[in-house]
């Protein structure tokens, strides 16, 4: 029987994952990703497949092979539209606000008609609870990451087990895992891909680096260049000087105004970035200070579904 013990992360960072609607509570203590409570279903659930033909100007496959710079199909990936009015709807599906160009959802919902699709994915953590814990330990055991006493490496925030990317050869086994729920992404209609908890090294006790983060993103980005799908850097200015090496197209961004970072991501992805704030305030802030070169949206920290109590959102 595999024992779990459960840690804090060691700078107490906090980030999103990929969720279960309403799995997640708020816990506005942390460094950051502090919100969701994610609508979709567990990681033993099939992707909820989509017709291409709902979604306007969604992606094609592409069918080149891995290369320099996220892989070959880069080029042909269909960018996000700059500063476009962005709805972060982690929470659960519903339809955007008419103005809203661009909408981020789980990866087993729908794609929204007529929208810039980005599909949400948990690349670098198990999903949240015991199900998906047991799975892992059940079909992979091997590519969680443990300490030096064999006890698994979990993300407490989010009781999240931490995926080991700390070798070539584990990193090429996750990303045929994870491969597969890009590739479905594409097959749903979707046009870009957000991989999440890119900086799950902050939580590893120093087992992980930067640069396991680094070379596992870029097999991700070569994925999903691959199926015709953009990828976003998602948070962690840590990586930003390796944006190009890695392959990423923008960036979607949570509390950047909050923790003075969205000066780094503007220059870096020259506006084509994504910003969720939780605050009023510093949502605020961002719209005067940013709002004309990146796109700022406030919501709540569960990311509710319009129609819900306590849902928020407002842009720029």
């Amino acid at each position: 029987m595999t024992v779990i013990k459960w840690r804090t992360s060691k700078n107490g960072s906090a980030r999103s994952d990929e969720h279960p609607s309403a799995r997640r509570s708020a816990d506005t203590s942390r460094r950051r990703r502090t919100r969701t409570g994610r609508g979709g279903a567990p990681l033993l659930a099939l992707l909820v497949g989509a017709l291409l033909a709902g979604c306007v100007g969604c992606s094609t496959a592409g069918s080149g092979g891995p290369g320099d710079s996220g892989g070959s199909g880069r080029d042909e990936v269909r960018q996000p539209p700059v500063d476009a009015a962005f709805d972060y709807q982690l929470g659960g599906p519903y339809a955007p606000p008419s103005k809203v160009r661009a909408v981020s959802r789980d990866r087993t919902a729908d794609p929204a008609p007529g929208r810039y699709n980005i599909c949400y994915v948990n690349a670098f953590q198990a999903q949240p609870g015991k199900a998906a814990a047991r799975w892992w330990q059940r079909e992979h055991s091997t590519l969680l990451l443990r300490d030096e006493e064999g006890h698994e490496v979990v993300d407490e925030d989010w009781q999240e087990p931490l995926l080991d990317i700390s070798t070539e050869k584990k990193r090429a086994a996750l990303a045929e895992i994870v491969g597969k729920w890009i590739d479905g992404c594409a097959e749903a209609g979707f046009d870009a891909v957000e991989p999440d908890n890119l900086d799950s090294y902050e939580r590893s006790d120093g087992l992980l680096t930067t640069g396991d983060a680094a070379a596992f993103a870029r097999l991700l980005a070569r994925r999903a260049h691959s199926e015709g799908l953009a990828i976003a850097q998602k948070n962690t200015t840590d990586l930003l000087d390796h944006r190009e090496r890695i392959g990423f197209d923008f960036a979607v961004t949570e509390e950047c105004a909050r923790y003075k970072e969205c000066p780094d991501f503007v220059s870096a992805y020259d506006g084509k970035v994504f910003d969720i704030e939780y605050v009023t305030k510093d949502f605020d802030t961002a719209c005067q200070t940013w709002g004309k070169e990146l796109s700022v949206t406030l919501r709540d920290r569960d990311v509710r579904p319009a129609g819900e109590d306590g849902y928020v959102y407002r842009h720029c």
